[in-house]
């Protein structure tokens, strides 16, 4: 397989909840094939402005999206645009402000919500502007597109976790077993991703509090989980990866960029492609 990309983000995880809840991710960390690490995400810790953060290692307050209301494309390079100027196939099953971001704004759900052109950074997308959308749809959304399209890079971004959170509170057995049941659902697909040699990245944008929100810097707001899985990757301990550390990490998995392993913190092991 050439160097092929999923990317997860689970909105909305907390670091503490998925150390807690993820009982398969953790069983792949126990087999060594999964490595978990801390990072502390970029402020203010919403949605929007680190999903830009996440998908092109821009911080907030220098890309300008710095609330959820900003609905305009994004003015950098995002991992969709480096992609296609490599060349390479972009698929994503994601919330509708994602969309918004990398392809066209304002979301139209007639126009967007199934995405099938190969002259955007998104070329094929399942987007959803509900976040009850139920996360085993979306994974079935983004099963499918990886079947379908054979994305080099795949993002899937599924939102129930925050929206219990929101409904609940950080410290509520609603959040914890939404944490849960994604950790279920990803088991049904991860066996086979592993096994066709993708690489894996998930995380999550931010955290959240017992008010039933985030945005700020407690660290239950802050802290989430970053899962590395696949052969490229080295498993050495590290406690300095920053969440705009994902984007060149991507990069490289890609085969866009060299690899550097200073400015990755020697996650990346020097393999064949």
């Amino acid at each position: 397989m050439k160097n092929k990309v999923i990317l997860v983000v689970l909105d909305g995880l907390a670091y503490e909840t998925a150390s807690t809840c993820m009982g398969y991710l953790h069983a792949l960390t126990a087999q060594g094939i999964a490595r978990l690490y801390r990072l502390e995400c970029e402020l203010p810790s919403l949605s929007r402005p680190l999903y830009e953060t996440i998908l092109t290692g821009v911080t907030p307050v220098l890309s300008g999206i710095s609330h959820n209301g900003i609905t305009r494309n994004s003015t950098q390079q995002s991992l969709f645009h480096r992609a296609r100027s490599a060349q390479l196939i972009t698929a994503a099953a994601a919330y509708h402000w994602i969309s918004e971001l990398y392809n066209r704004t304002p979301y139209d759900p007639v126009r967007d919500r199934f995405t099938e052109a190969p002259e955007l950074p998104i070329q094929y997308g399942c987007f959803y502007h509900r976040d009850h959308y139920p996360d085993d749809h979306l994974l079935l959304d983004a099963e499918w597109l990886r079947r379908r399209h054979d994305p080099d890079l795949l993002l899937i971004h599924p939102m129930n976790i925050d929206d219990a959170g929101h409904k609940a509170g950080f410290d509520s057995s609603a959040y914890r077993n939404a944490a849960r049941h994604a950790d279920a659902t990803l088991s049904h697909y991860l066996p086979e991703w592993i096994a066709n040699g993708y690489r894996i990245v998930i995380t999550a944008d931010h955290g959240m509090n017992n008010d039933r929100s985030h945005g700020g810097t407690l660290p239950e707001e802050r802290e989430v989980p970053l899962y590395l899985i696949g052969e490229r990757f080295s498993q050495a301990p590290h406690n300095g990866i920053r969440q705009t550390d994902i984007y060149p990490l991507v990069l490289t998995l890609l085969g866009i960029r060299e690899c550097d392993n200073a400015d990755l913190g020697g996650l990346i092991r020097e393999v064949g492609a």
